[in-house]
């Protein structure tokens, strides 16, 4: 169940981290946001950041191994960097119509699942 709470966390952290590191990306969209200066974006995206940091920290703590949960620091890093791209797939394919995914994409995307799988093996 730890380990269930704990990858939920990561995908909620993660949706946090992308919408800080490339939702600012789409202010020129907005007439209002196109007119911040580069350090209003900053802060903003700090803002949002902070949010991700929340999720992220007991995500780690409830799913690392050393505090009770299932997962090893390594397990958890290779668990949180697919995740990452998970999300990043899912807010660019819906905020960055203009994307295109393509054959090489999905190779990648299957041999990060490969990492996934070899980083469990015993």
């Amino acid at each position: 169940m730890r380990g269930l709470f704990s990858i939920g966390l990561l995908f909620l952290s993660n949706s946090f981290m992308t919408l800080a590191w490339y939702g600012h990306l789409r202010y020129k969209d907005q007439p209002a946001l196109a007119k911040w200066s580069l350090f209003a974006v900053i802060l903003s995206s700090w803002g949002i950041a902070f949010f991700e940091y929340c999720l992220q920290v007991p995500a780690n703590r409830i799913g690392y191994s050393g505090y009770g949960g299932p997962f090893s620091l390594l397990q958890l890093k290779v668990i949180q960097e697919v995740i990452t791209l998970v999300v990043f797939v899912l807010f660019s394919t819906i905020a960055f119509k203009e994307v295109v995914f393509r054959w090489n994409h999905a190779l990648a995307a299957v041999l990060l699942v490969a990492a996934v799988w070899l980083v469990f093996k015993k």
